[in-house]
């Protein structure tokens, strides 16, 4: 009973900002294409659209109240959280859109607080891939450790941190992958294979796990399982594999893109007297593209 309380509030108070926020993205959008300025195609409007439906589907639909009885189900919400949402999202190219759909003095006040020096160092520590690597590493480990998990599980406000968790992590780990906002590459996209490749490394360790113990590894689904047929043991072994699956599918997804342009005749003559760690400039130039034009 608790727990669908719980729901039921997350849902309200997800469901409204979620809104809210696609509103303002095609508000923007829609000023941005009668002002002429760098148009934003509409499968981006689609892709960012999508990715906030993902977002309410882990957390505020019908199916994410079922993540107490099966782990499948919370392992869906994990899923969709950090590997699906976000890269929708920043596909959606969000920064130009947002600040434009914003009241035209808050968004004056956003455009001046992104070109502050502060968040523009910020801004490029947090872009490197090294924070983007260890953070949803970090995330994923540490909120799959038994004590961790069941602290979620007990308490509204540490399964409402947990999501987030994720959700920000996914938003760091794939940023230096679509690298939003941005045209034509400027730096070498070779590290990225590498990057996905070690990413892959943690979600291969952990879903191997689920997927091969030979015991429950968390208590609170020892009898919930059952009402649909499935034994816990299955139903965890059901959610290692669909996280296994879903992972691999999507960074091979990416990674075959990368690669398929690495060894394009033109990227590789592009990219030949680029230097690797160019990749530091990414967030601070796709900020000061975005904010040009407000």
């Amino acid at each position: 009973m608790q727990h669908a309380h719980h729901a039921a509030f997350e849902s309200l108070w997800v469901s409204a900002p979620l809104i809210l926020v696609a509103l303002v993205y095609v508000r923007g959008w829609i000023r941005v294409r009668g002002l002429d300025l760098d148009s934003i195609e509409s499968w981006r409007v689609g892709s960012f659209l999508l990715g906030l439906f993902f977002i309410w589907l882990a957390v505020a639909s019908p199916i994410a109240t079922l993540d107490h009885e099966l782990l499948t189900v919370h392992m869906v919400q994990h899923l969709l959280l950090m590997t699906l949402a976000p890269p929708l999202i920043w596909f959606g190219a969000p920064m130009k859109p947002l600040l434009h759909g914003l009241p035209q003095g808050f968004g004056n006040i956003m455009s001046h607080f992104f070109r502050s020096p502060p968040i523009q160092r910020l801004g490029r520590a947090i872009a490197h891939p090294a924070v983007g690597w260890l953070a949803a590493a970090a995330t994923l480990v540490g909120w799959h450790v038994p004590a961790m998990f069941m602290l979620g599980m007990r308490s509204g406000l540490w399964h409402s941190i947990e999501q987030l968790s994720f959700l920000a992590s996914g938003l760091l780990f794939w940023w230096p992958v679509i690298k939003p906002g941005q045209g034509a590459p400027n730096s070498p996209e070779w590290p990225i294979l590498l990057y996905l490749f070690l990413a892959t490394l943690p979600c291969d360790i952990l879903s191997g796990f689920l997927v091969f113990c030979d015991r429950v590894v968390y208590p609170a689904y020892f009898s919930s399982a059952r009402g649909i047929g499935f034994s816990p043991l299955e139903d965890q072994q059901c959610a290692g594999a669909l996280m296994w699956t879903c992972v691999t599918l999507v960074y091979l997804i990416a990674g075959t893109v990368f690669a398929a342009r690495l060894l394009s005749p033109e990227t590789s003559r592009q990219y030949r007297t680029v230097k690797s760690d160019s990749l530091l400039s990414a967030v601070p130039q796709t900020i000061q593209q975005s904010l040009e034009v407000v």
